[in-house]
């Protein structure tokens, strides 16, 4: 397949339940009425704080979201009377909440909490500020949430830099990805590569659950990468930087000489450099993709082989219409 036509997926919810067991001891969430509710889902990455339906301004209640109680809630129906912190209970779950978070280990009336489980909706405590728990629910949201695609190709991290090797099947990924991760490289996905879109601009490469580090090298059959070379040769997920697609040569195409112009390819809306590697039997290849990569880091931080060599070439034929000799020799160095 394609990089170009690649079949991206996004989950379209998540429930209650799933995202309490996912988060239950890093945001150290305690449930305030059991398992109430666990099968209602989450269909919005987004957070929300009902300060403004509490008060009874519902024409922008995003209901559908996860229901944050911070300090500024709890304080508001805190100088309520009973009977009013009761009936502003009561005007939020008009709309089908799916839960709600009260964080600072604030506390809720017996009488409120009645109501959310009768309305069957789980209500949360944790301890932390709600800025924190905001900001890590919203990473988790964030994956969940976020768009994916499959490609199949051979992921390696190498100099710090995710490589995604691509082509056709049987052009000798695996292979090449076997020898970068012999040399101390690590992998992070062969054959089956998740990738997700972090933010605008990031993509991030893992392997499936089940395939994890097993290679699969033909005439030889399934290896774990992780058994034989070490908890050091892999990783469990890196940023896509660069892909390389591997190409077999032919004469009749003209391929990049001079790396002037830098080719990219789009992936989930995100442009990734893009190489394309015309492979014969003798080349090294992973020495190959170890420059690529070493390359990337000199351009990351701002050295462009490509564009300096043609500055010094201008500047060599511009000295040389002035007349000026071309090359001078070391003092006393004639070996």
């Amino acid at each position: 397949m394609a990089l170009e036509n690649l079949r991206e997926t996004r989950k379209k919810s998540i429930t209650v339940g799933f995202m309490y067991e996912a988060n239950k001891e890093r945001l150290q969430l305690r449930t305030l009425n059991g398992d109430v509710g666990f099968e209602k889902e989450v269909r919005d990455k987004n957070i929300h704080r009902p300060g403004l339906a509490l008060a009874g301004y519902v024409e922008l209640f995003t209901y559908d979201r996860v229901q944050v109680f911070g300090n500024t809630e709890i304080r508001y129906l805190q100088h309520l009377g009973l009977k009013e912190r009761v009936k502003a209970f009561e005007t939020i779950f008009q709309f089908d909440l799916p839960c709600i978070i009260i964080t600072n280990e604030n506390a809720i009336d017996q009488e409120l909490l009645t109501i959310a489980t009768d309305r069957k909706v789980s209500v949360f405590q944790c301890p932390f500020e709600t800025t924190k728990l905001v900001f890590f629910l919203s990473d988790f949201l964030d994956d969940q949430f976020a768009l994916q695609t499959v490609v199949h190709g051979s992921f390696i991290d190498v100099y710090g830099v995710g490589v995604l090797l691509t082509g056709r099947s049987g052009i000798g990924k695996s292979e090449i990805a076997l020898d970068l991760i012999e040399r101390g490289h690590r992998l992070v996905a062969d054959d089956v590569v998740m990738i997700t879109r972090k933010g605008e601009g990031i993509l991030m490469g893992a392997g499936t659950d089940v395939v994890k580090h097993f290679m699969e090298i033909r005439g030889l059959g399934l290896i774990d990468v992780r058994s034989i070379f070490g908890i050091r040769s892999i990783r469990f997920q890196k940023r896509v930087e660069i892909v390389i697609e591997l190409q077999e040569w032919k004469h009749d195409v003209e391929y990049t000489r001079t790396g002037l112009d830098h080719e990219s390819i789009v992936i989930m809306g995100v442009e990734i450099p893009h190489v394309k590697l015309p492979i014969f039997p003798g080349k090294n290849v992973t020495v190959i993709t170890e420059v690529i990569a070493l390359d990337y880091l000199l351009r990351h931080y701002g050295y462009d082989a490509a564009k300096e060599f043609s500055k010094r070439l201008d500047a060599v034929i511009s000295e040389k219409a002035r007349g000026k000799r071309v090359i001078d020799y070391f003092e006393h160095d004639f070996e």
